[in-house]
């Protein structure tokens, strides 16, 4: 009696594509195909989550005891990592066409000057 929900998938074959070889190409892709600029943003973006890990790890092992500084410093990094976000978003010339005419120049100064105003509120914070 067969049934076909007793039909099995093929096994995988030796083509199929190893984790790494995936990597390596998406590593390539990116370092051909990705503007300077946009390397810069991204390299931004890891440092800002890089500190936003540690400080949580660190108040995880050690406690909060500044707690207001904790909150500081862990909302900078994830208010930064937004803003940079979105700055990236904004420099990327394949969005080019949903931002209509504003330069990349202008996305990065509106960066500046939120991120100006953004970190006023987080030394208004600390205390």
């Amino acid at each position: 009696m067969s049934s076909s929900k007793s039909k099995q998938s093929p096994p995988l074959t030796a083509s199929a594509p190893h984790s790494s070889q995936v990597l390596s190409r998406l590593l390539q892709s990116y370092q051909e195909t990705t503007p300077s600029r946009l390397k810069v943003i991204d390299a931004w973006l890891v440092f800002v989550m890089m500190t936003g890990v540690i400080q949580f790890v660190y108040v995880i092992l050690a406690g909060t005891y500044p707690y207001n500084a904790f909150l500081s410093g862990f909302g900078a990094s994830v208010g930064s990592f937004v803003l940079a976000a979105n700055l990236r978003i904004q420099s990327n010339p394949k969005n080019a066409q949903e931002f209509g005419n504003q330069s990349p120049e202008r996305s990065f100064a509106d960066f500046v000057i939120i991120s100006i105003i953004f970190y006023g509120f987080v030394i208004n914070f600390i205390g």
